[in-house]
């Protein structure tokens, strides 16, 4: 992938792949060794933008949170940072570092960037909405951190439209930094943001990069009636996406358009997804290098405006 490949995250000074790759299996269903081999292709075939969060991987039994920002900071060490790299992590749901005070949010910003050896982070996100806390106080929490130089430009991530206009207001109120982008679900089978977040996204200049652009893995095709059972921690829910009509229908039309273009199925539904109003880079997460290869087509695959229509009325 080429740099005018690269994708502008809303108003901001950064630029970033098609695919942004999610870290939240690195040192969790992906080993260190495997998360190392898997950041390497990533960045060999042109990949600039990694996501993680301080909370990867908390719920996993014998860990506490911050292990996939450990790895990364030690992929860093090892290999060198490329040039260009965007980092990305997330405050609020780390069992150390609750909710999005003031304090909470510094103390959250400076353990993250110990853990993966950087003095800056490129986009640092709100990971969860915290009504318990007065917006204000997060939002200039957010802001001073990008004064100091500790952050480079603000995300929020799951939160809803009514709130995320609430923040990009106060931020034009008090002279403040404001978000540049919303990570919300969205997908083939989850097109609810659709109605409200998206034209929010396009009226106040906010990219969206949406995760769980695979519906949990059922985007992939590997999901189908009578077929073999699937080892993921997701795999339960990716399964019920075949009680609905449409989930048979998305699969045809990513079976046919896929085999036209001699690519796989995932490539097809994150291209799709490349496409929509607003979306700037798209999360997928890969715990091995087969998984990787199948998504890694995205970067270059460009859709037919009869592709993305059949995709759209499937999905409906």
């Amino acid at each position: 992938m080429s740099a005018t490949g690269l994708r502008r995250l809303g108003p901001s000074d950064l630029y970033v792949s098609p695919l942004c790759f999610g870290g939240n299996v690195f040192g969790w269903t992906a080993d260190e060794a495997t998360s190392f081999d898997l950041l390497d292709a990533y960045v060999r075939a042109g990949g600039n933008f990694v996501d993680t969060a301080d909370v990867y991987s908390a719920w996993a039994e014998g860990h506490s949170g911050g292990e996939s920002e450990s790895v990364i900071g030690r992929w860093l060490a090892d290999r060198g940072r490329p040039d260009d790299l965007v980092l990305a992590t997330k405050v609020g749901g780390h069992p150390d570092f609750p909710g999005l005070s003031a304090a909470n949010i510094r103390a959250a910003a400076d353990a993250s960037l110990q853990r993966m050896g950087v003095g800056t982070i490129d986009l640092y996100y709100a990971h969860f909405d915290d009504s318990e806390t007065p917006l204000e106080e997060s939002a200039r929490a957010f802001s001073d951190l990008v004064e100091e130089g500790k952050v480079r430009h603000v995300g929020l991530s799951n939160h809803n439209p009514g709130r995320i206009a609430e923040w990009m207001d106060l931020c034009a109120d008090r002279d403040l930094h404001a978000p540049v982008c919303v990570q919300p679900q969205y997908n083939l089978v989850e097109r609810g943001i659709e109605s409200d977040l998206v034209p929010l996204a396009e009226e106040r200049d906010l990219s969206l990069l949406p995760y769980f652009g695979l519906a949990r893995g059922f985007l992939t095709g590997k999901y189908r009636k009578g077929g073999a059972e699937v080892d993921s921690p997701r795999a339960g829910k990716a399964w019920d996406y075949l009680e609905e009509p449409r989930g048979e229908r998305v699969l045809a039309e990513l079976d046919r358009i896929s085999a036209e273009h001699g690519t796989t199925q995932a490539a097809v539904a994150l291209a799709w997804l490349v496409g929509r109003p607003g979306v700037s880079s798209v999360l997928a997460s890969a715990r091995d290098l087969d998984q990787l290869d199948g998504l890694l087509p995205v970067t270059e695959l460009r859709l037919t405006a009869e592709e993305s229509e059949a995709l759209t009325a499937a999905s409906a």
